[in-house]
């Protein structure tokens, strides 16, 4: 790569970098102060808050990359523009697509990222946070009650401890389930803790009694136990033991679902749609380059102003993703809209570097040659 080439990317990589990093940090603090009640009303310890925001890094990554790239180059060309180290440059002889060469580098190595990203990290860093809320949720009994109050920890549901034994045992046990008006539960236990058993969560309760009073009976019945567990997947019932939402599933599982799972065959388009849109999420960051570069990559004099190019460089590119959004969402029920998935994007790609590399002129007046005709307007006009 010769030394302007280079430069040229070190330049844009080093304002991407400073894009992508700030970008990702402002979002990413967005989303931790929403979790913070992690800390606060859940009582879990930093590094727990630490790892649920860190699950959704991929995420954001996969989203701000192409954003991150777009506003590198364009800020790296309007940059060699302002300082006539452009004019410098096709003055020497270079031309559009050596000066892109470099530029597209970067790009490549952008979409590979957003590639890994979308295809692999994303649905397991998902996969990570649901492991993590579902342990949040189990442990919820050891963190969220206080020794020596009622508790309500849903409607109608009371808990009450009078004092902890150890890590995860409690002593002084009551609890009251009201949730259900017909079938009121009272539970009375000396002591308790919380157990883990084939991947579900429960309270162990020893040494008590269960009062069971229902609408049909006067008198409530008592049951007198040693131990008794309750099945703590009840006060989560959103997550623990729910399937896999599309966006939780791996990329293989995607392209090879079980067709005897009857989530699958209720949310075939969902999933359908989530594959392809992993695999056309690559697509957006060459999308963004060959955007931005068309905006900002002509040579112009410091008197001829850029600022409507970078606008309208903006407009169409929150328009192409908008577009390749509203596709993602209409192809879970449109196979069509599959298709749109992909040509979306590449439309946008094609008609970018048309734009950045072609004068269209030139193009039909070569195309002109080739066919044989003499006269550009003729063959415009047919």
């Amino acid at each position: 790569m010769p030394v302007a080439q280079k430069y040229l990317f070190r330049l844009c990589t080093g304002a991407f970098l400073a894009a992508m990093l700030g970008l990702t940090g402002i979002i990413w603090v967005t989303e931790a102060l929403r979790d913070f009640d992690l800390l606060t009303s859940k009582g879990q310890t930093i590094l727990v808050f630490l790892s649920v925001t860190a699950m959704v890094l991929p995420s954001l990554i996969m989203v701000i990359a192409p954003v991150a790239l777009f506003a590198a180059i364009v800020f790296t060309l309007t940059k060699l523009n302002s300082d006539s180290e452009l004019i410098a440059l096709s003055a020497s002889g270079y031309s559009p697509g050596q000066i892109m060469r470099p530029l597209g580098v970067l790009t490549l190595a952008t979409a590979g990222l957003v590639g890994v990203m979308s295809l692999w990290l994303m649905p397991a860093g998902f996969v990570s946070l649901r492991n993590i809320l579902m342990h949040v949720r189990s442990d919820f009994l050891a963190n969220m009650v206080v020794a020596g109050q009622f508790t309500t920890l849903d409607r109608g549901f009371i808990f009450h401890y009078r004092e902890r034994a150890g890590s995860s045992g409690l002593r002084g046990i009551f609890i009251q389930d009201r949730r259900d008006p017909d079938h009121i539960n009272t539970y009375l236990a000396e002591a308790g803790y919380t157990s883990e058993k084939d991947g579900q969560n429960y309270l162990v309760l020893e040494k008590g009694s269960i009062q069971r009073q229902t609408a049909n009976s006067k008198d409530p019945v008592m049951v007198v136990f040693d131990r008794y567990a309750v099945d703590l997947a009840q006060f989560s019932p959103d997550i623990e033991g729910a399937p896999l939402k599309p966006r939780e599933r791996s990329t293989f599982n995607l392209m090879f679902p079980d067709p005897n799972d009857a989530y699958v065959q209720r949310n075939i388009g969902a999933l359908r749609s989530e594959l392809h849109d992993r695999i056309a999420n690559p697509l957006y960051a060459l999308v963004f380059a060959a955007i931005g570069f068309a905006a900002a990559g002509g040579v112009r004099t410091t008197r001829q102003d850029r600022g409507m190019a970078i606008i309208n460089a903006v407009l169409a590119a929150l328009g192409v993703r908008l577009l390749g959004v509203g596709a993602a969402a209409l192809a879970a029920s449109s196979l069509a809209a599959v298709f749109a998935q992909y040509l979306i994007p590449l439309a946008g790609l094609f008609g970018a570097l048309w734009i950045a590399l072609g004068d269209p002129g030139a193009f039909v007046a070569r195309w002109s040659r080739r066919t044989g005709e003499t006269d550009v307007s003729q063959v415009v006009a047919g």
